[in-house]
């Protein structure tokens, strides 16, 4: 079990990446304590792995809120004494991200760079704050393809997830010395996701495209296909655990061959 008594949070548990990987840590023996902005599909997963004989905790918590972060984070140390772990897989609804560029106001543009990054900005120097009194600890986030190739009609979501990658290369800079290590993992297209099917009902349709198509579309150039959420979920245990050591400072390539590094 490559999480045995790791203490781990996440945020955005109530989404498929989030609760993808909270399955996984469950399952390689991480106490988990689960977050999102909603509390319903939150209690799912937990629920899910409750029933599994795992260990999970939920709470209502908007990782865009400074308070309420810290706050969480006060009552996890209460109750587990640590966080080692900290995962933030929060999403911004597509509808207000993608759009051409040309006929978007700043605002909107701004909308997915000022959230991701607030929030991945927020829970990281939180989670940081508690890690360095332990010398050790794993933070992590989820970006997306995007980040380093461009697409029309993304509005600002790539420069979101550039933003990101570039901001996990910043904490590492800070908090590997002091033994934090900080990565992040840039995931293909996942039809497993509402996102995606969100992208298509905006995008895909006004291609003329099916979704086979589509998803024909975003394939990765060297597999030939998508992606599944199992395999973010067993990458992040990989990155999450000891074995993983020697990674800091950079975002592991889950493209399937779309961006060859």
């Amino acid at each position: 079990m490559l999480l045995k008594n790791k203490v781990s949070v996440i945020y955005g548990a109530g989404g498929a990446i989030g609760g993808a990987v909270a399955r996984a840590f469950a399952l390689e023996g991480a106490t988990l304590f689960l977050t999102g902005r909603r509390l319903a599909p939150v209690e799912v997963v937990a629920k899910e792995i409750q029933s599994a004989g795992g260990s999970a905790e939920v709470a209502e918590v908007d990782a865009l809120d400074e308070r309420a972060v810290n706050k969480h984070l006060q009552s996890v140390i209460a109750k587990a004494g640590r966080v080692d772990i900290s995962f933030n897989a929060i999403d911004v609804p597509t509808e207000k991200i993608v759009g051409a560029l040309t006929e978007m106001d700043a605002e909107r543009f701004l909308l997915p760079i000022a959230n991701y990054t607030r929030s991945y900005f927020l829970t990281a120097r939180l989670a940081a704050r508690r890690m360095v009194q332990n010398k050790s600890g794993v933070i992590m986030t989820v970006t997306a393809p995007t980040s380093r190739k461009g697409h029309a009609g993304n509005g600002g979501y790539g420069s979101s997830q550039a933003a990101k990658e570039a901001l996990t290369r910043d904490l590492s800079a800070e908090l590997a010395p002091q033994g934090i290590r900080v990565v992040g993992l840039r995931a293909g297209a996942i039809p497993e996701t509402g996102t995606l099917r969100e992208i298509f009902d905006i995008k895909g349709k006004a291609m003329g495209v099916t979704w086979e198509q589509w998803q024909g579309y975003l394939a990765g150039l060297h597999t030939q296909r998508v992606m599944v959420l199992g395999e973010v979920a067993n990458m992040a245990v990989f990155m999450a655990s000891d074995k993983a050591s020697g990674m800091t400072g950079t975002t592991v390539n889950l493209t399937m061959g779309a961006l060859d590094d």
